[in-house]
C-alpha cells in the first residue's frame, strides 16, 4: 500500500560542546547575551520528519512516497534517496532556498541549543495531494511537522480526497489555534504525539484524551523508555517498550515509530502488533547517531521482534 508522506526534509549539523553551557553563560547578563562556544565535533545528516519517516518505512519494506519543499543544496540528500530506491517526484525544489536546516550544539550534560531555519519548508503548501494520487493509488496518508499553510492545507486534502491519514504535529503542534486542532481531529483518522505534546493538545483544545479519541480510530500517545498508550474503541492498550542494545541518540526515534504505524495499518494489523513494531524500530534507531545511519534486513527485523516480545509475526 502506497503512503503518501507529508512534512519536511532538512539537514541536521550537530556540534559536541566539550564543557558545560552553564559554565559561560552569566545569569545576571542574560539581557545582553554574547557568548561563542567551540566545536570541534560536527556531523551533517540528513532528516526532517518526511525523510526519516520515509527512510524507515522503506526499510521495513512499504511504500513511502514522500511529499515536501527542497532548497537548491538537496542534491545530496536527493543522491541518498536514489540510492535507496525511495520515489522523489512529488519533492518540490524552491529556487534560490535552503533545505531545512537544524544547528544542533549539545554541551557534556545534553543540554541543547538548537537554532532552526525552516528554508523551503514555508512553502509547503504549493504541493498539493491530488498531484500524487491523480491515479487514485494512494492508500493512507500522514500529516507531520511541516510549514503551518501546509499542514492545514494537506489534512483538508486528504480529507476532501477520503484518503485515511495520520495527524502528528509534533514540534509543530504550538503554531495552532484551538480552533485550527480541532478541526484536525475532525478530519484526521488516527493522532499520534508523545506524551508531553498530549497535554499541550488537551490544554489547547479542552478536552480530554478519551474524549479527543472518541473523535477518530485511534489515539496514540508515546512515553519513550515507558513505551506507548494506544486509545481506541473505548480501549486503552499499554504497548511495551522494545529493549534497545544502547542508548546512542534519540533524534528520530519519533520518526521511526511514526512509520512502524503506517506499516502495521497498512498491513491491516491489530494495534497490539502495530504499536510493538512501531516500539522496535524506534529502539533500533536509537542505537544509531543520526536519524537514517541504522539499516537492517528484514528478517533481522522479525527474528528481533520475537526476541523482544517473545513471539512472531
Amino acid at each position: 500500500m502506497s503512503a503518501l508522506i507529508c512534512g519536511s526534509f532538512a539537514y541536521d549539523t550537530i556540534m559536541v560542546f566539550h564543557d558545560q553551557f552553564k559554565k559561560h553563560i552569566l545569569p545576571d547578563k542574560v539581557h545582553m547575551l554574547n557568548v561563542s562556544f567551540l566545536a570541534p565535533k560536527l556531523r551533517r545528516e540528513f532528516g526532517g520528519c518526511a525523510g526519516n519517516i520515509a527512510y524507515n518505512l522503506k526499510l521495513l519494506q512499504g511504500e513511502p512516497i514522500p511529499m515536501g519543499t527542497v532548497g537548491d543544496d538537496f542534491s545530496s540528500y536527493r543522491g541518498w534517496f536514489i540510492e535507496k530506491d525511495i520515489p522523489l517526484q512529488y519533492v518540490r525544489l524552491i529556487d534560490n532556498t535552503y533545505t531545512a536546516q537544524a544547528f544542533i550544539t549539545t554541551d557534556i550534560d545534553s543540554n541543547q541549543i538548537t537554532v532552526f531555519h525552516p528554508g523551503a519548508m514555508n512553502f509547503s503548501h504549493e504541493n498539493r495531494i491530488e498531484d500524487a494520487n491523480k491515479n487514485k493509488d494512494i492508500d493512507i496518508g500522514i500529516i507531520s511537522p511541516d510549514g503551518r499553510d501546509g499542514m492545514i492545507q494537506h489534512a483538508k486534502q486528504f480529507h476532501e480526497a477520503g484518503i485515511p491519514f495520520i495527524f502528528d504535529p509534533g514540534q509543530g503542534l504550538p503554531m495552532f489555534s484551538e480552533k485550527e486542532l480541532l478541526s484536525f481531529v475532525q478530519q484526521a483518522t488516527w493522532i499520534s504525539m508523545n506524551d508531553y505534546e498530549a497535554h499541550l493538545f488537551q490544554e489547547r483544545t479542552q478536552l480530554s484524551i478519551e474524549e479527543l479519541a472518541k473523535q477518530v480510530k485511534a489515539f496514540i500517545v508515546t512515553q519513550g523508555g515507558d513505551g506507548s498508550t494506544i486509545y481506541t474503541e473505548g480501549k486503552e492498550l499499554k504497548i511495551p517498550s522494545a529493549k534497545a542494545a544502547l542508548v546512542s541518540d534519540p533524534t528520530g526515534c519519533g520518526d521511526a515509530y511514526r512509520a512502524g504505524l503506517l506499516y502495521g495499518i497498512s498491513c491491516d494489523m491489530d494495534w497490539e502488533n502495530t504499536g510493538r513494531i512501531a516500539s522496535l524500530l524506534g529502539a533500533i534507531k536509537i542505537e544509531s547517531h543520526g536519524t537514517q545511519n541504522h539499516h537492517f534486513k528484514l528478517t533481522e527485523f522479525w527474528d528481533r521482534f520475537r526476541d523482544s516480545f517473545g513471539y512472531c509475526l
